[in-house]
């Protein structure tokens, strides 16, 4: 996947890998939803379909509050990254914790949460024109739209070859 650098190719970006990752999760079998049959974000862990699941909606929710941090007035500068107590080499852990967060929640339910959230990310997107989204850096070096692209279309990525790797078992 080309790294996107302009507004229409991150939305691009973000809708064609989330078809694509649809797609996939549309043949799991829903009695297979909470087991644990991928391999966990941290290292000898496994996780299920649903995990995997809140680990998007988590990054895509995490993004989302970032924004509206900044919207009631947050400086950048004071805005806990990735997550309050959590820091950048320890993403196992805040996996570990968005799998906790959603733990409750169905296949369907996680599916429609995760929908909402691009969608909400898509209009935020659709707020802000290229020079916003990729005309100076946001976050350290990085451009805002490079930050939502690292937690949206790649992760959506990464998601469905995990998945397709092991729907190819069944």
């Amino acid at each position: 996947m080309a790294i996107p650098n302009s507004k229409q190719e991150l939305v691009d970006a973000i809708n064609g890998t989330y078809a694509k990752l649809m797609q996939e999760l549309a043949r799991v079998p829903p009695t297979l939803a909470r087991d644990p049959v991928l391999e966990g974000q941290v290292a000898g862990t496994r996780m299920s379909v649903c995990d995997l699941l809140a680990y998007l909606v988590g990054w895509n929710e995490l993004v989302l509050h970032w924004h509206a941090q900044l919207r009631d007035g947050q400086r950048i500068e004071d805005i806990a990254f990735p997550a309050e107590g959590f820091t950048w080499n320890a993403l196992g852990k805040l996996a570990q914790r968005f799998y906790a967060d959603y733990a409750e929640l169905g296949m369907d339910d996680l599916l429609q949460r995760l929908e909402q959230a691009k969608n909400q990310l898509l209009a935020l997107i659709d707020s802000h024109d290229d020079a916003q989204l990729y005309g100076q850096p946001w976050y350290t070096h990085y451009t805002m739209g490079r930050m939502i692209q690292f937690n949206t279309a790649s992760p959506y990525a990464n998601a469905r070859t995990r998945l397709r790797a092991w729907l190819k078992t069944l």
